[in-house]
């Protein structure tokens, strides 16, 4: 697994971020989602590296990551706290100025990075989501039937209860889909108490400070200043929930493409080979990098 990358920990000034590294050429940080580690990007990393110099992060409250304190607000385990730690974090292996990419949670902390911190992103891709506060607003039956874990994550103390009494029923997963070494990085988080509750602190913090965020960068007229591609899974719900994806992402990335991945959710895991073209087809078609060959 990962191939020719190193294995690391990074001390940022707020967290403790257990990372890998690896490849050449314009750096490129992917982000995880939910309940992942960065391990779910061994099939898509390789094949970037040939490139790029990718560097997958645990985000903070996830994987081996520090975990950081609880507070009313639930800022530490905000999308602007993650995106500080992303700065950090390439800084530290000397890139002031990078592409990001991150799917579903991860996608959040991506999208927060490209607006809070322009100067340092030159191209954003995100994966499986929309922003937190057109989730949220666009909230009806539909999507309180299928997303209905956004609220019951949300709640206190009862969320982790129900998962560590038996992770496996609740996150299911296998290493003939994952890949052996994926599947037993995830099952040492999902197994992990304090990992579990750094998860659901992400989804808790969704619901109040990220949406606070996004409140007001929409009404201070505030955009991703960087070219975006925003991907979808065909066997998601997406297209189900929203329509036109590209069309909920339009007012806040105004230089914007996109299109579906034929896969399951964990397109990382499904469809490696066609996420890895795609993403690089996007940064080569606007002058970051070489395509993947």
């Amino acid at each position: 697994m990962f191939d020719r990358f190193t294995l690391d920990y990074a001390e940022t000034p707020e967290a403790r971020l257990r990372f890998r590294a690896g490849g050449s050429g314009p750096p490129l940080l992917l982000l995880h989602g939910h309940p992942r580690t960065h391990t779910t990007w061994h099939r898509v990393a390789p094949l970037l590296a040939r490139s790029f110099t990718v560097v997958c992060p645990d985000l903070r409250g996830f994987g081996l990551s520090s975990k950081p304190p609880d507070t009313p607000d639930h800022a530490g385990s905000s999308k602007r706290a993650k995106a500080r730690d992303c700065v950090a974090l390439m800084r530290a292996l000397g890139f002031p100025r990078f592409a990001i990419v991150g799917h579903d949670r991860g996608a959040y902390t991506a999208f927060r990075t490209a607006m809070d911190h322009r100067d340092s992103i030159a191209a954003l891709a995100v994966l499986d989501g929309v922003p937190i506060l057109e989730a949220l607003e666009r909230c009806g039956e539909t999507f309180a039937r299928r997303w209905w874990h956004w609220f019951f994550f949300a709640q206190p103390e009862k969320p982790e209860r129900a998962i560590l009494a038996d992770p496996d029923a609740w996150y299911g997963g296998s290493p003939a889909a994952m890949g052996a070494g994926n599947y037993r990085d995830f099952q040492r988080a999902i197994h992990n108490p304090e990992t579990v509750h750094g998860m659901l602190e992400d989804y808790r913090a969704g619901l109040g400070i990220d949406r606070r965020h996004d409140e007001e960068d929409r009404r201070l007229g505030r955009q991703v200043q960087c070219p975006t591609l925003c991907l979808w899974s065909s066997r998601d719900d997406l297209e189900t929930l929203y329509g036109d994806v590209l069309a909920v992402w339009r007012p806040w990335a105004p230089d914007l493409r996109g299109g579906v991945i034929e896969s399951g959710h964990h397109m990382a895991e499904e469809a490696p080979e066609q996420l890895a073209a795609a993403l690089s087809s996007f940064l080569g078609e606007i002058g970051y990098g070489a395509p993947v060959r």
